[in-house]
């Protein structure tokens, strides 16, 4: 029977699985490249989802994290979004080892978190978008799947076959 720790595993790993789709074989050029002029482009994406999953996932289960390499939240901040040189961002292959190496310690993190814990109050910063710890660690899956929509255009833009 599934609970609700397994659900929001399910819910996490299903973002995975749809991201992964969408951004396993772009290379660094076309991470660097915008959906619209308008838009982020999906390197920042991905660092700036990077560092919302930890600020997150930590301000729940502090330590529950490696620390993230240094400078890495200053080269996804909001005034770096329109900056279009690669070298100034991590390369994209390094982010995705990253999201994935923090993904898979959240998972492990999940099965040992008390589940009636998860009706507790989230964090006061997070309360506006996710009042209930749960609701943030379900957040983890669904923040990802909020930007993955404009990573589509992108594939489209290079001629890729649909994905999913």
């Amino acid at each position: 029977m599934m609970n609700a720790k397994d659900a929001i595993k399910n819910s996490i790993q299903m973002a995975d699985m749809v991201c992964g789709t969408y951004m396993g074989d772009l290379s660094n050029e076309e991470a660097m490249k915008r959906p619209h002029p308008g838009c982020n482009h999906i390197n920042w994406q991905v660092g700036h989802l990077i560092a919302a999953d930890h600020g997150m996932f930590t301000g729940i289960v502090p330590g529950g994290l490696p620390e993230l390499p240094e400078g890495f939240r200053e080269k996804y901040e909001k005034g770096t979004a329109g900056n279009d040189d690669a070298a100034a961002f991590v390369p994209f292959n390094e982010l995705l080892a990253l999201a994935k190496s923090n993904r898979a310690a959240i998972l492990s993190a999940i099965d040992g978190f008390p589940e009636e814990k998860l009706d507790a109050e989230a964090p006061e910063a997070m309360r506006a978008f996710a009042p209930t710890v749960g609701a943030v660690f379900n957040m983890l899956g669904s923040h990802w799947l909020m930007h993955a929509g404009q990573w589509v255009i992108v594939r489209r833009e290079l001629g890729r076959e649909v994905a999913i």
